[in-house]
């Protein structure tokens, strides 16, 4: 049995090649969750190029991608992952039905259409089958292992997801914004007593006052989400371009002395989620 969630991309907006970013890292969100036999992705920020090269590497031949949504920074990493020009990879796509799209596949061929982009779609040769979800939705991908979904408010819209295997649950929470007062009660279901919570935590709540509407959160609004769920880690995760290593400590530490299950998104660190420690503090491990 195993459940293991890797981080390669945290960041949120555009990647940071900065060397003030390099401890918590400047891939967009990308991360693998390798569960019950086979292996999910959710997002393809990219970080999905270098876990395009992990799987070539490792011989990892098929994956299902889980998209909360088809903005930039969450697709950004697709024409770079290499196994998609892999004949015998096969990649299962889902993602929300989208205003006036027929599915994913077309938002994708799309972005790698001239003028912006030089190489088609079509030069993929990896079998990529492309799948709607609703909000709501629930995926049986193995025996014992569920995904459940949820919609998250964003511009657009946007999909939570829940990954429930050998009694443990991993929620991906990414983007959403929070409307002060009301705890979102979508997310509240989805997260309900959840062992690890990733939440998008972009804004400091000086910095979100300044920024309503651009669908987005805090890890204030994170912790009164994980309390009222009776959830027991938080995870910050799509941090801001304009927080580097130094910003990202201080924010890390505070929402840890608020929250003793707060901890902040690493590019690199791996979870265990069978033998997670106890909440007391940081629980990554590299």
């Amino acid at each position: 049995m195993e459940f293991k969630v890797k981080f390669w991309g945290v960041r949120g907006t555009f990647p940071c090649a900065f060397a003030s970013h390099l401890t918590y890292g400047g891939n967009t969100s990308c991360i693998e969750v390798t569960v019950g036999g086979r292996t999910l992705v959710l997002d393809a920020g990219t970080g999905l190029r270098p876990m395009g090269k992990h799987f070539l590497r490792d011989n990892i031949r098929n994956a299902t991608l889980l998209l909360s949504h088809a903005h930039w920074d969450h697709i950004n990493g697709f024409p770079f992952f290499e196994p998609g020009y892999v004949p015998d990879f096969s990649l299962d796509i889902f993602a929300r039905d989208l205003s006036g799209c027929s599915c994913i596949g077309e938002v994708l061929t799309t972005c790698m259409e001239k003028p912006l982009f030089p190489v088609p779609l079509t030069t993929m040769r990896a079998k990529i089958g492309f799948q709607n979800l609703h909000a709501g939705d629930q995926l049986d991908l193995a025996p014992g292992l569920v995904v459940k979904t949820g919609e998250l408010n964003h511009p657009g819209g946007a999909v939570g997801y829940r990954i429930e295997y050998a009694g443990k649950s991993f929620c991906y929470v990414t983007d959403t914004e929070h409307v002060p007062g009301q705890l979102d009660q979508n997310i509240l279901r989805l997260i309900e007593g959840a062992d690890v919570v990733v939440y998008d935590t972009t804004y400091t709540e000086a910095e979100y006052a300044t920024r309503v509407g651009w669908g987005h959160s805090t890890w204030n609004e994170g912790v009164k989400l994980m309390e009222a769920a009776g959830a027991k880690r938080l995870c910050l995760f799509h941090h801001d371009p304009d927080h580097d290593d130094a910003a990202m400590a201080a924010i890390e530490r505070e929402a840890a002395q608020r929250f003793p299950g707060a901890f902040a998104a690493r590019e690199g660190v791996t979870l265990d989620m069978l033998n997670l420690p106890a909440v007391d503090g940081i629980v990554v491990a590299a």
